[in-house]
């Protein structure tokens, strides 16, 4: 059996500043439903987005929130969206949402939903435990952007993206440092542990699903590829 396809979505796709996007939850559903169909296994891990952040900044408002407690508040948003995921794809889904990748697991369906696990670690770190778990040596980072850019493109005019970068280079932009609530193109100790297992992270915009539906199909798509080049 290949692999999975493994999917870090960050939550604000699926909660932006608006409120829960229902369009997308059902262009998203369409598109992995319809590559279920032609037999392909899913793992969709997924980020906190507006609800983490808005909790964060309300508490954070009132008193000195201590890193850990930002991390928590993260950590239950992405259990909450993964709840949501998983009603949404419950006929082909695993029975439960998956909270730590380090445990046995046993998989018998087509899609597993992942959420946050613990302080310190972010939905992406999740991600790339659990391809290190099920074979897979690619993982799709759905976000915000739409790809990789040298510098921050909400800083400098100039910023350009990159359609491939090395790990070392790409380390160099992000840090090794991870923050609760922190934006980057994918986080950096899950980088750091990415790198490490010599795996391949394709970053690009989520809310284009034609896109990831031409990544999917081994298509030219619009992104950046870090790894090994």
């Amino acid at each position: 059996m290949p692999p999975p396809i493994v999917l870090s979505v960050g939550g604000s796709l699926i909660v932006p500043k608006s409120g829960i996007d229902v369009a997308f939850l059902k262009s998203f559903r369409t598109l992995i439903r319809k590559h279920v169909h032609h037999g392909r296994r899913f793992i969709i891990v997924v980020g906190g987005g507006t609800t983490a952040r808005n909790y964060q900044q309300a508490a954070k408002a009132i008193v000195p929130l201590a890193s850990e407690d930002m991390d928590w508040m993260g950590i239950h948003a992405t259990r909450l969206n993964g709840h949501l995921l998983r009603t949404l794809f419950r006929d082909i889904a695993l029975h439960r949402v998956v909270k730590d990748p380090t445990r046995p697991l046993v998989w018998n369906r087509q899609i597993l939903i992942a959420a946050g696990w613990k302080p310190g670690w972010s939905t992406d770190y999740v991600a790339v435990r659990l391809a290190r778990k099920f074979g897979a040596t690619t993982v799709i980072n759905l976000t915000n952007t739409d790809g990789v850019y040298d510098k921050d493109p909400s800083l400098h005019e100039d910023a350009r993206r990159v359609d491939r970068i090395d790990w070392p280079s790409f380390r160099k932009i992000v840090g090794n440092h991870w923050e609760p609530g922190a934006n980057a193109p994918f986080d950096p100790i899950a980088s750091r542990l990415a790198h490490k297992w010599r795996m391949t992270v394709a970053v690009m915009k989520g809310s284009q699903l034609r896109n990831v539906d031409a990544f999917l199909l081994g298509k030219k798509f619009k992104g950046s590829v870090i790894g090994d080049c």
